[in-house]
């Protein structure tokens, strides 16, 4: 039985395991974390309505479930051409003939950023996030300004979506508690019409509901750094802020920008349309850490990641089991899809090279997306 290592524990990481194992791999899972973080449910986190618990699951389980074998480890190395990688505990070792790099990204650095909160970085970052609207609560007023940034030399890996999310479900959360009108609420972004990659229909229909919540806008202002009361734009106006939620947009990983392995200039690993690394053989890429060709409006996000796990599977047994079919790529199915949970409904967003979809879901949009959150843990404990 031939072997695969998978490097990373996120939803790529994941899927590849599971996919190479029902492909006939034995499989070995690196992961620096002992569970599985499902980033597009941890939206709920801060508000209470969701645990980290419920938005974990237990690596060990899954690997009990799919028969691979489970190394908690940090990847603090990678070398394509010597076929090696180093672990903070096991030291160097040789990989076996196939690899997937699932390693996720790193995020921009800008000056102050420890005086903001996000949901996409580490984990336990969302408890901080709670932990800080719970103190803004009992404060009884206050300026919140949440907002996400953008990367010029790779606009895939902008993380708007859950900015939004947090937002509106803020906005939801102070509404029940009676007390909404007593915060202002500023969204910030540097572009000039943030979330317009989703489509003009999605845009449109989200500046429509800031205007009905009274909602403050800053768009198209470069950050220079952030404070602890606020943040300045490179003309130097400032945004005053007692909560600074902010998502900076990913960048290569660390340990890819350190390796030998081809890049992009904003140190993304270069595949093929197949997930095949560049110039190395049996080695494939898959999730966030990958660099992404296709139109300009794609973007980085978990149903891809998915399917491009999938994909390495697939052509993984094709050309080195030399089981039959047909070799998979993942540009032909460039999309951007998402339900926008919003607290008390959601919009469901689909966009691709053809057509662009808004549909507002008043509550039971919600509802689907909790239901998508129980199906995405069943399927993986069960499926």
């Amino acid at each position: 039985m031939k072997k695969a290592l998978i490097l990373g524990g996120g939803i790529a990481g994941v899927a590849a395991a599971i996919a190479f194992r029902k492909k006939g791999f034995e499989v070995e899972l690196v992961s620096d974390r002992d569970y599985l973080f499902i980033y597009p449910i941890s939206i709920w986190i801060p508000f209470g309505t969701a645990t980290f618990r419920d938005v974990s699951l237990p690596l060990s389980e899954l690997a009990s479930k799919h028969d691979f074998l489970l190394t908690i480890d940090k990847v603090l190395a990678l070398d394509g051409m010597q076929k090696t990688v180093v672990l903070e505990k096991k030291g160097l070792r040789h990989t076996p003939p196939l690899v997937v790099v699932a390693l996720g990204a790193s995020k921009m650095k800008h000056e102050g950023i420890e005086h903001t909160f996000s949901i996409c970085g580490k984990p336990e970052d969302s408890l901080l996030l709670k932990k800080k609207i719970d103190e803004l609560v009992v404060r009884g007023s206050g300026n919140i300004a949440f907002g996400f940034g953008g990367n010029p030399k790779d606009p895939s890996g902008v993380r708007g979506g859950p900015a939004f999310e947090l937002f509106f479900n803020l906005h939801h959360h102070l509404k029940k508690l009676g007390i909404r009108d007593r915060y202002e609420m500023t969204f910030f972004a540097p572009m000039e019409e943030p979330g317009v990659r989703m489509g003009k229909k999605a845009f449109l229909a989200m500046q429509e509901l800031f205007k009905a919540n009274r909602f403050r806008t800053c768009y198209g202002k470069k950050i220079s750094h952030f404070e602890p009361d606020g943040i300045v734009f490179e003309d130097q106006s400032r945004l005053q802020s007692d909560l600074t939620m902010f998502i900076a947009a990913s960048s290569g990983h660390e340990v890819i920008k350190a390796s030998t392995l081809h890049q992009s200039e904003a140190g993304f690993i270069r595949i093929d349309n197949f997930c095949r690394i560049e110039g190395i053989s049996g080695w494939y890429a898959a999730g966030d850490v990958a660099a992404l060709e296709g139109p300009e409006w794609k973007a980085k996000q978990g149903h891809l990641a998915e399917l491009m796990a999938g994909n390495a599977a697939s052509n993984a047994s094709i050309e080195h089991l030399g089981q039959k079919g047909e070799m998979r790529g993942y540009q032909k199915h460039l999309t951007i899809l998402c339900v926008m949970d919003m607290g008390d409904g959601a919009g469901f967003v689909y966009k691709n090279s053809v057509r662009e979809i808004f549909i507002p879901m008043p509550v039971v949009g919600h509802w689907l997306k909790k239901s998508w959150g129980h199906y995405y843990k069943f399927s993986k404990r069960w499926l």
